[in-house]
């Protein structure tokens, strides 16, 4: 809002001095005079044009390779407790590098994680819960099967704002077509390449910086607590040799559609 603020006065300025210019030295015959006076405006408005780009490319960022951390809150509306609050209190992790992503869910239950390779489009998820460790493997349409319910998300945008990890965050409702809604808080400064590590969000104009999602009957609220824009390794994005049962898609599903 206020970089917008400043295009709008800066616009003005230079459109008063722009008439001030050309009624003090232009007649109606183009003379020496109004020639010069045009260049000059050519020039101030050559520089404005420059400005207003710096002033973009400072605003957003294209996010090719940052950390991401996201803190968890379930809300159960239940007063007894249940096992989903044992996710309360939960991270994720987002690692983006390029193309690729790793998205890490850690809780006190155990940990998965979810590795998209930018090259192939192939997902693979690594389940760890106490001794169980499973690997499912995943095509490119196997992870659009699996993420259907969130095509077709239309977003409507709200003047509503608030910071977020030192972000100016804005909000936005999306609506499912099932027509059930969620509310997220996003910003324009910070622009993912790669968009395929949240689905529920791909179609925002920014990083999603706060979001809410249903669990069953539950709502999960994710919010960023942390942006590292150090290099990510690429040993993160390497799958384990052995110590995990491999499974398809098809077999994870156990006969579900």
């Amino acid at each position: 809002m206020a970089l917008m603020t400043r295009f709008f006065y800066l616009s003005n300025l230079l459109a008063k001095l722009a008439r001030l210019l050309l009624y003090t030295n232009c007649t109606n015959t183009m003379n020496t005079n109004c020639t010069n006076t045009m260049k000059k405006l050519y020039n101030i408005f050559a520089v404005f044009f420059l400005l207003m780009v710096s002033f973009e490319l400072q605003a957003q960022r294209r996010l090719t390779e940052a950390t991401i951390s996201y803190d968890i809150v379930i809300n159960t509306s239940n007063k007894t407790p249940q096992a989903a609050d044992l996710l309360d209190g939960a991270t994720s992790v987002i690692y983006l590098k390029g193309g690729s992503s790793r998205s890490d869910m850690i809780s006190s239950l155990g940990t998965q994680a979810t590795i998209v390779d930018g090259k192939t489009g192939d997902v693979t998820v690594l389940k760890e819960y106490g001794e169980q460790k499973y690997m499912i493997q995943m095509t490119r349409d196997n992870w659009k099967e699996s993420n259907k319910k969130y095509e077709g998300i239309t977003f409507s945008y709200v003047e509503e704002y608030k910071t977020i990890a030192g972000y100016n965050c804005q909000k936005a409702v999306g609506t499912l077509t099932d027509g059930s809604t969620f509310n997220v808080y996003f910003t324009k400064d910070l622009v993912p390449v790669n968009k395929d590590f949240q689905y529920l969000n791909k179609n925002l104009p920014g990083l999603a910086m706060q979001y809410e999602a249903s669990l069953g009957t539950m709502l999960v609220t994710y919010t960023v607590s942390n942006i590292n824009f150090n290099p990510v390794q690429q040993a993160k994005f390497d799958l384990p040799k052995s110590g995990y049962r491999v499974m398809t898609y098809e077999e994870s599903k156990g006969g579900r559609n």
